[in-house]
């Protein structure tokens, strides 16, 4: 199941980098993105992810490192960003998901769409 975000409006090259964010302290999920998409071989040196993700060193796992990528090979189409449940998420998971997006897009000025299927 996937949770399928459109953003409209500038910046949406911030809007993505902070979706990111929310995702590597979600381990329930997985993600892809316009902008992971141009650089996926480099995810297996925790280092880079974290300098990627700017976190800090050490703060992510070679583990998560090799589930934060989606393997399905499914394209974005229409949308900008997807969070990939492995297990189908419950109304809570994805109510928090929905506050942690309207929180940190607020102060970028950005508006979602959120599709889940």
């Amino acid at each position: 199941m996937k949770s399928y975000i459109k953003i409209y409006g500038p910046p949406i090259y911030k809007a993505i980098k902070e979706l990111e964010k929310i995702a590597v302290d979600m381990p329930e999920v997985c993600i892809m993105d316009t902008i992971i998409a141009q650089d996926l071989p480099s995810f297996r040196d925790t280092d880079y992810v974290s300098d990627f993700f700017e976190l800090p060193l050490g703060s992510i796992t070679l583990e998560r490192c090799d589930n934060i990528i989606s393997k399905s090979g499914e394209t974005l189409g229409e949308h900008d960003f997807f969070f990939e449940w492995f297990t189908g998420p419950s109304m809570d998971q994805l109510d928090m998901l929905t506050q942690k997006i309207d929180e940190i897009l607020e102060p970028l000025g950005c508006k979602y769409t959120i599709t889940t299927k």
